[in-house]
């Protein structure tokens, strides 16, 4: 990090005198005292706890200089607010170092499609990544401050769960392109509708500049909240990008996309991942990375972790692990591949379906709806968990054979988390295959643990 105690001080704006200092060159930037070494800037910010109590573990660990929003008896920078001087300073260093930003947001496959991009960008220049989960208010200028000296390009992940969030880390990042890859159902609690959820996505236009290239799903869903001062682009059935010639394997995909010649290659089932690949591969065009450079990064795909993949359980079954977060599109996009993909020779096709959360008042209506997704003629035996999702349960019975349905409950009151694992071990059998997708607090990632272990 390029920074100095001086230069931190002005741009946020310290209200004393930090002259009393020695203008320090810094060496990273921490909001967990714990992670201080020699020369860092601590970030005291206020959540469960307040981070100005541990302004002496800090400098216990080394710190430089802490921002604070109190008078300390230590090195510091006096400012009204720690968190919008993070932020300021985020984006003042991404001025200074003029980077380029790439920034991506949806309701599904923002992850995996960040991690495409920064892979196919990392084959021609130094490119840096969101890290984890760090794509809200404070991982952002986390991330911006934590990237490496010489980064030229770098790919932000946005989250949003109000509508603001999006509009808020557009205007620190200031993007020169950006992805939308869906407009879905994620966090439906605290939107309402799909249409406010889509207003909010495209709020990622408002930091980008006028006629900067904005990637958006062809959904009318978007109409009335398209930005008109950027180059807009729709992907996907009658848009401007598309993917065509689709070959779908259990582990693997290969398609072709109408702006490159040839196939692409990419080591991930799931058709939807051919999309967000087309979109990485329409960012590295853009950016001036060869035809070539695009299909070996994608061949060679580095996915994070707990993301869709295929596992083995202990008996030899094949696991279809997508337990890391669920919403009514993601869940239906998962079934459509599952299902569609041949069965093991002699093998039954299984699948463990947990809660979706935060869908709000519309949430069982919605776990409702997946039944035109489950057909007796693809899958042998499901598998129910959770409170919303009873209700699909229940569908379930009614269509497919006697004693090929489970349910079992999580409430407040009752977890029969134990029982649901003792039955999906004793219905698998080693040339089976089996689906497990919910939302991350439904813990199915246990789940695919016990398969592994199983003899």
């Amino acid at each position: 990090m390029k920074l100095t105690v001086y230069e931190v001080a002005q741009v946020v704006g310290a209200k004393n005198d930090v002259t009393i200092y020695e203008n320090q060159a810094l060496q990273k930037v921490e909001f967990d005292s714990r992670l201080i070494a020699e020369g860092d800037l601590f970030i005291p910010l206020k959540g469960a706890r307040d981070g100005h109590a541990f302004i002496s573990v800090a400098f216990e660990n080394g710190c430089a200089v802490t921002l604070s929003e109190n008078e300390v008896p230590v090195p510091h920078i006096l400012v009204d607010d720690c968190l919008l001087a993070f932020q300021t300073l985020a984006a003042y260093y991404l001025e200074k170092m003029q980077v380029e930003v790439i920034a991506v947001t949806g309701s599904n496959g923002k992850t995996t499609t960040k991690d495409m991009i920064h892979d196919v960008l990392a084959t021609t220049f130094a490119t840096y990544k969101t890290q984890g989960n760090y794509n809200n208010e404070i991982g952002l200028p986390y991330t911006v401050l934590h990237m490496p000296d010489g980064t030229e390009k770098l790919v932000l992940e946005m989250g949003q769960d109000h509508l603001g969030d999006i509009h808020l880390l557009s205007e620190i990042a200031k993007p020169s392109l950006a992805v939308i890859t869906l407009f879905g159902e994620a966090h439906l609690e605290f939107f309402g509708s799909r249409e406010q959820i889509a207003q909010g996505k495209l709020q990622i236009a408002d930091g980008m500049s006028e006629g900067a290239t904005l990637l958006v799903p062809n959904d009318p869903i978007a109409a009335t909240h398209l930005p008109s001062q950027q180059q807009l682009l729709r992907f996907g059935e009658g848009g401007d990008l598309q993917v065509t010639s689709l070959v779908e394997s259990k582990d693997s995909l290969t398609f072709q996309v109408n702006f490159m010649d040839g196939d692409i290659f990419l080591p991930v089932t799931g058709k939807y991942n051919a999309t967000n690949a087309m979109l990485a591969s329409y960012v590295g065009k853009c950016l001036g990375v060869s035809d070539a450079a695009i299909k070996e990064a994608l061949a060679h795909l580095q996915l994070t972790r707990n993301r869709t993949e295929w596992k083995k359980a202990g008996n030899g079954a094949d696991i279809l692990s997508d337990v890391y977060n669920a919403n009514p599109t993601a869940m239906r996009l998962i079934l459509e591949t599952f299902s569609s993909i041949p069965a093991n020779e002699n093998g039954k096709k299984l699948a463990v379906l947990a809660d979706m959360k935060e869908l709000g008042e519309q949430s069982v209506a919605l776990h409702q709806e997946m039944i035109t997704s489950l057909s007796p003629n693809c899958l042998d035996t499901l598998f129910f968990y959770g409170q919303d999702i009873e209700g699909l349960a229940q569908l379930a019975a009614q269509m497919f054979p006697l004693g090929k349905v489970y349910f079992f409950r999580k409430n407040d009151a009752e977890d029969q988390f134990e029982e649901l694992v003792a039955r999906v071990k004793a219905c698998v059998n080693p040339q089976d295959q089996i689906l497990l997708k919910g939302s991350n607090s439904m813990h199915l990632d246990q789940l695919v643990a016990a398969l592994e272990a199983m003899a």
